[in-house]
């Protein structure tokens, strides 16, 4: 039975091996596969991690292409010197071993770079996103890096907020001047009864930091108005998660986000009804191009004036939920320019295509709304949040 040094050396006749400034030259997916402690000790720059052990299991996941130049290292060139010809075995046809590893690499003088990484603390936490090749260590470190403003701690900012703090968004804005009051009980799951008469973003906010101490929660306990909106933004969102239940607010939000380029994700909910879409400034429709102005007050009637069944926000909240984390990650394809419905006594979803608009107000060719507008005779006493 051979040793592992004659194993090494009839393994090496076998595959490829190259040298450090030729691997530097060529455009290949370079593919880490030492041990977690070794990753975080340094590595080569835009390399991606796969222990040696998973290789098998997750290199198809990360390189579907066989035909993909693949550059396998490891610390000394030996165990990606085995790994390509594992993968050899499985049928790819350009993989290469860096012969030296990454110690040979350093000592060439090329360069590396140190990766932020998460603790033992916060692997364990995130660890079943971990688990996704489309997620992984640098996409959970997107998401603590992550801030999302949130429109209303209530029947859809409740389930957003919630879903989004679980996931490790890093900061997490509520705007919402309300209290808690027994009715929203039915719907509203980030406040209890111990929380009755508080501020919905005081209450929001004692939840969350429960759920997640890594999450910052800033709270703007104030109505969004004009005067306020660039204030409140300037504070830096990546992306907003709209879950007002009223036409004016829907409006400034929608303004807002087309002027200073932020996404948002609208939810609204009726009943047994409720849509979710996303609006990309300058790339998809905004709210005005399906909506160039608000519908009579008679004919918008509130949750208050209309009901909703309770486990309706929390559908369409998780799926805004949903749709800022793709936004916050930068994966999979978001819902720019679709409006998903859902109907809960049916359960069914549909879609419907939205286009952007030329002509629309504010983001179109030629807007003729520069200004916000406060169209506060649309709305019927304070603002609600579903």
């Amino acid at each position: 039975m051979p040793t592992y040094r004659e194993l090494l050396q009839q393994v090496k006749t076998e595959i490829e091996e190259i040298d450090g400034p030729a691997a530097r030259d060529r455009e290949a997916l370079f593919v880490d596969i030492r041990e977690l402690d070794e990753w975080t000790e340094g590595r080569i720059p835009g390399a991606i991690h796969i222990p040696r052990g998973n290789l098998e299991s997750r290199i198809e996941r990360a390189a579907p292409d066989k035909a993909q130049p693949i550059v396998l290292y490891c610390s000394q060139g030996n165990r990606s010197a085995f790994g390509a010809k594992t993968l050899g075995e499985l049928g790819y046809e350009n993989v290469v071993s860096l012969a030296g590893g990454y110690t040979e690499w350093k000592r060439n003088g090329l360069p590396t770079e140190l990766p932020r990484a998460l603790d033992g603390a916060k692997r364990r936490r995130y660890s079943r996103h971990l688990l996704i090749p489309e997620v992984g260590e640098e996409g959970q470190l997107k998401l603590l890096d992550a801030r999302v403003l949130l429109i209303g701690a209530g029947g859809l900012g409740s389930p957003a907020s919630l879903y989004l703090a679980a996931a490790g968004v890093g900061r997490l804005g509520i705007v919402d001047d309300d209290r808690v009051d027994a009715t929203n009980l039915q719907r509203q799951i980030a406040h209890s009864t111990e929380t009755l008469g508080e501020w919905k973003a005081d209450s929001a906010k004692r939840t969350i930091e429960a759920l997640n101490p890594d999450v910052e929660v800033l709270t703007y306990k104030e109505r969004l108005t004009s005067e306020n909106v660039d204030r409140i933004l300037a504070d830096g969102w990546d992306v907003i998660v709209d879950g007002a239940d009223n036409f004016p607010t829907r409006y400034l939000v929608n303004d807002a986000s087309v002027w200073h380029g932020i996404p948002v994700v609208h939810g609204s909910i009726y009943r047994f009804e409720g849509q979710v879409t996303v609006f990309k400034p300058h790339e998809g429709p905004c709210y005005r191009c399906l909506f160039p102005q608000p519908p009579p007050p008679e004919l918008a009637p509130s949750c208050a004036e209309g009901g909703v069944l309770g486990v309706l926000p929390g559908i369409v909240g998780s799926l805004q939920a949903n749709e800022a984390l793709k936004l916050a990650l930068g994966i999979g394809e978001s819902l720019s320019g679709r409006l998903l419905l859902f109907d809960a006594l049916s359960t069914e979803f549909s879609e419907v295509t939205l286009r952007r608009d030329p002509d629309c107000p504010v983001c179109g060719e030629h807007p003729t709304i520069t200004e916000y507008i406060d169209y506060v005779e649309f709305c019927s006493g304070r603002p609600a949040h579903a």
